[in-house]
């Protein structure tokens, strides 16, 4: 097991505001851009106020599969982290392994099940007890606009139907920009991909297709349409595209060489980090057909379990910590999501997130609100990587045909 340092205090003072038991804590996480970057600074910075030491465990790429992929060698010999950022179905595999802290007693102090809501409590938990602690609530269906591409293209407003998208794409290539930025990655195919599904065949389809892996949806005329509609976007993209990370295609709209980008909310934490104010540098509106749903994106902690006092005590610290109104606030701010904590004051938000709370709340009463699949909210690892896998061929690939992109699709959710 991870051996926690203690850390002794240096003045009668410091020790009064200390914890008790202070350790170090390691945590693994895949926050490495600018937004990111500083929104998990904040959290070090809570820590570190405690008596902690933080231990920064970062492992850039993959859409954090990366992450899991080393994250899996450190429990298999023996040595895990304190921490590890955690999401969906992976949650409750962990769990069943048998290898997670249970957090009831921190949540049951602090209220849990009162601050949060009931989609994202039951994600947190395993056999009715919290083993994760949520940071906050990404919105994927996204679409980002560059203020300054759209005006030179001559395009007046966000689109909102592919139609009107593909006409205001043509006005930005006209214009000599590129329409889409996007990075050639499979996690971000499948990211547009998801949005397309969302929006040509709104959500209970979407549910039908995605979440409940429905073979009559996936071979249906629908899947057939947003496979077609998929394509179409490619055609929009620039060279460049193959391998390129998200936030480099977020740059790419912050200087005005990219009219558009699909992604989640994540994105406005790098316009942000550049300085650029929502509404005047640049404009958020739901994917193409999606203004009445909500893909969720939920970003969580799972604790491993430690045998250490100190290491114990630094786990608990953090889980409260991250379910604080203080760090809600501050590292949401950052990130561009919204707090996951009910009635979480939205004053210091921009409009953008406003919307994206508005529309959480909404959609989860109208049945609007699904689970993201691309990003690990939907369906268990080894079926959404199998899926993402052959929506990525699709999309780099034009000898692969809708029909077969749709019997790959039928089969791979098939995977176990």
């Amino acid at each position: 097991m991870w051996k926690m340092t203690k850390i002794a205090a240096v003045a009668v003072g410091l020790a009064a505001a200390m914890s008790a038991s202070a350790g170090e804590v390691e945590v693994l996480h895949y926050w490495t851009s600018g937004g990111e970057a500083k929104s998990v600074a904040e959290l070090k910075k809570i820590m570190q106020g405690k008596g902690h030491t933080w231990r920064d465990f970062a492992v850039a790429g993959g859409g954090g599969d990366s992450a899991m992929t080393v994250l899996k060698s450190r429990v298999i010999s023996g040595n895990p982290p304190s921490a590890a950022q955690t999401k969906g179905p992976a949650i409750q595999e962990w769990a069943s392994e048998g290898v997670l802290a249970n957090m009831d007693t921190l949540a049951k102090a602090e209220k849990w099940d009162d601050l949060l809501p009931k989609v994202v409590a039951d994600v947190m938990k395993y056999k009715g007890a919290y083993v994760a602690a949520p940071v906050n609530v990404h919105r994927v269906n996204w679409m980002w606009g560059s203020s300054e591409a759209l005006k030179k293209a001559g395009v007046a407003a966000m689109p909102k139907t592919w139609d009107e998208f593909f006409a205001a794409a043509d006005k930005l290539k006209a214009a000599g920009l590129v329409p889409v930025a996007h990075g050639g990655q499979n996690w971000q195919d499948f990211t547009t991909f998801e949005s397309v599904v969302l929006g040509v065949g709104g959500p209970k389809f979407y549910q039908d297709a995605l979440v409940k892996l429905d073979d009559k949806a996936i071979n249906s005329d629908t899947m057939k349409k947003s496979l077609e509609t998929f394509r179409r976007i490619k055609g929009y993209t620039d060279p460049g595209a193959p391998g390129r990370d998200w936030n480099l295609a977020t740059a790419m709209l912050i200087q005005g060489k990219a009219g558009f980008q699909l992604m989640g909310d994540w994105a406005k934490g790098e316009f942000l980090a550049a300085g650029k104010a929502p509404g005047k540098d640049f404009l958020c509106a739901p994917a193409p057909g999606s203004a009445n749903a909500f893909t969720f994106n939920v970003d969580s902690f799972i604790l491993f379990k430690l045998k250490d006092a100190a290491a114990q005590k630094a786990q608990s610290d953090l889980a409260s910590a991250i379910m604080s109104p203080a760090f809600q606030e501050v590292f949401n701010l950052n990130k561009g999501s919204i707090p996951v904590r009910a009635g979480q004051p939205m004053d210091k938000f921009d409009d953008c997130a406003k919307a994206s709370a508005k529309d959480f709340v909404d959609t989860a009463k109208s049945g609007g609100l699904v689970p993201s699949a691309a990003h690990g909210m939907a369906i268990a690892p080894a079926t959404e990587g199998a899926i993402k896998d052959v929506v990525s061929q699709f999309w780099n690939d034009d000898k692969v045909s809708v029909a077969d992109a749709m019997k790959k699709i039928a089969a791979a959710a098939k995977t176990k």
